[in-house]
């Protein structure tokens, strides 16, 4: 038959509507989740072991590796799991992968796929356009299975027959007897289509469907299996190209895992794909190596070959990474080690303009990234606790001198640091907000941009007692010990409602009462002694302890520091009011 580039569009299509289902279906879950499923990845901190499993339960949830892997790319990134615990996250996830294979040799070419996912359809529409949230991701979650299916069947329809016509896939037979070197070719063959689809379970599909309609020989459909384990990694690379440095490294052990995976595969093919067949043979399935050297024309027996080589090749996808999750499992800290010698740090100042957890790069799974922006939250806020005490040696400073003038273009340089890092976060949620959240999700967001506003001014309030004493100064006004040890008192409790706010900030997963509690004791505190310094403050210059211009300043002082305990609790409040309500 003539193969015209209508149809080779149509199969192009097929390919996109089978990745559109996983992206869907991944969305939903996502959603669905939420913090759920940001406890449940939680796990992978354990150890390797619950880490593996993890991984692979998550990828054989969402049937994408690649989805699953960009996941652990971000929490590397927001700092949620180490670069060890992270590979064998990866681990486990290319175990999961051959969920994709087993559910298409169990059911992909053995029920009717149309008769099951356009039903379906009907079934979700009702869901999607519920104005309940939950409801609505339970639907995304069923469309986006059934057309992962449909397109699968799609695929299936629309790749070309090599028997009826020999010119399209003409390319293949001409170097399939070049003994290792085709198995050398068809591994770079699945590493390129793998890459190009940006989606191992496609390429799988993909190999699955020319293998069982005898297209390729049984060994050359494993090597292109085993070349779409490496280039499935070309997803979360390209996730970590605009990500830290620790999100790079995490993406460049998965490529270093696959790599050494099929290093070792290819070195023991041969005796390798004989066991394959081997065990597959003794499962009751037949020989998947039948169906390259049938001649016959019976539909029914080319259908039952057909099912063997699916069979085979899935058991030999699953052999493959579990034999390679059993060896590299213990060689994660070699795996880290190697990593962070080919990217070592970079280590950059306090004082110079850097984001910690977040970045510029493209938004894979806003759900999820939102936890990045928690763990920049918390490091924003430590930086502008140090303009704190930057703030109270400026106090103690000798003014005029060349030390006040460091310190307090220091604590500039810092304020205009707070100014652009509010900025880059707010960027990033509202980068978030454009994806796919659920109502809960496109809430916290709203959350983060009020504490982060509230931390902003705690940074205009530090800079705004340089900016006093600065005026102090050109006044030619002193202050007497008891103005200092005011303010020193003054600077504690600020100090200590600060340090509060920040054990909120690290865990907003587990905010606990009592230091919510602790805050506001905090505050009234603070409250307390800016009242009291009030009343002290016009009995002292009635009674000529400091100058009127001294009391002025030293109550500007004071405000200053009572309205920055204002701002940390603004803090408490928000966390208060939404994550505390909210607890997964």
């Amino acid at each position: 038959m003539d193969y015209s580039l209508l149809d080779f569009l149509t199969l192009l299509g097929a390919v996109g509507i089978f990745l559109y289902g996983m992206t869907l279906m991944s969305e939903g879950l996502q959603k669905a989740a939420g913090n759920g499923l940001r406890n449940i990845l939680g796990a992978m901190t354990r150890n390797r072991f619950t880490g593996a499993l993890t991984g692979f339960s998550i990828t054989a949830l969402i049937q994408s590796s690649s989805a699953s892997t960009v996941m652990v790319v971000s929490f590397v990134s927001a700092g949620l799991m180490s670069l060890a615990q992270s590979v064998a996250v990866i681990m486990g996830a290319n175990v999961g992968t051959t969920a994709t294979a087993w559910i298409i040799t169990l059911f992909g070419f053995k029920v009717d796929i149309g008769a099951f996912a356009v039903p379906l359809i009907a079934f979700c529409i009702p869901l999607l356009f519920s104005s309940h949230s939950r409801r609505k991701s339970i639907g995304e979650i069923i469309l986006g299975f059934a057309l992962l299916f449909i397109g699968l069947d799609w695929i299936e329809a629309n790749v070309p027959d090599l028997k009826s016509s020999p010119e399209i896939f003409g390319f293949l037979t001409q170097y399939a007897d070049m003994g290792y070197g085709s198995v050398l070719l068809f591994v770079l063959i699945g590493i390129i289509v793998t890459m190009i689809i940006q989606s191992s379970s496609a390429s799988i599909a993909i190999v699955l469907i020319m293998c069982t309609k005898g297209w390729i020989t049984f060994d050359l459909a494993c090597a292109m299996i085993l070349g779409s384990n490496i280039g499935t990694t070309i997803t979360p690379i390209i996730a970590s190209l605009g990500a830290n440095l620790a999100a790079k490294r995490a993406a460049l052990c998965h490529l270093l895992f696959n790599v050494f995976g099929t290093i070792w595969a290819l070195a023991l093919f041969i005796p390798f794909t004989d066991l394959t067949v081997w065990v597959t043979d003794h499962l009751g399935q037949g020989d998947p190596t039948a169906i390259y050297n049938y001649t016959g024309n019976d539909s029914t027996q080319m259908a039952i070959m057909a099912g063997w080589a699916s069979f085979g090749l899935s058991i030999f996808h699953t052999i493959f990474n579990l034999i390679n999750l059993s060896i590299m499992i213990w060689m994660t800290k070699l795996y880290v080690t190697v990593v962070e010698k080919i990217m070592p740090s970079k280590h950059k100042g306090d004082d110079e303009f850097q984001l910690t957890y977040i970045s510029s790069g493209r938004v894979a799974a806003s759900e999820l990234n939102m936890a990045q922006a928690e763990k920049e939250i918390g490091v924003y806020a430590k930086r502008v606790s140090r303009m704190l005490g930057m703030a109270q040696d400026l106090v103690h400073t000798k003014e005029g001198s060349e030390d006040f003038n460091k310190l307090y273009s220091r604590l500039e340089k810092y304020e205009e640091i707070s100014d652009r890092m509010e900025i880059e976060i707010a960027n990033y949620l509202n980068r978030c907000a454009e994806g796919r959240l659920s109502n809960q999700g496109k809430q916290r967001i709203a959350a983060m941009l009020n504490i982060i506003s509230e931390i902003e001014s705690i940074a205009d309030s530090c800079f705004g007692v340089a900016k006093i004493l600065a005026r102090k100064q050109e006044g030619h006004v002193a202050f007497n010990n008891e103005i200092y040890e005011n303010i020193d008192h003054m600077f504690a409790y600020v100090k200590n409602a600060m340090k509060n706010m920040m054990v909120l900030l690290d865990d907003l997963e587990d905010v606990r009462e009592e230091d919510i509690i602790v805050s506001y004791n905090h505050e009234r505190e603070i409250n307390n002694m800016r009242n009291n310094l009030r009343v002290a403050n016009i009995e002292n210059i009635n009674n000529r302890h400091y100058e009127y211009q001294a009391g002025i300043y030293y109550m500007d002082l004071i405000g200053d520091l009572e309205r920055t305990g204002d701002y940390i609790i603004n803090v408490v409040d928000t966390v208060k009011d939404w994550f505390r309500k909210h607890k997964a």
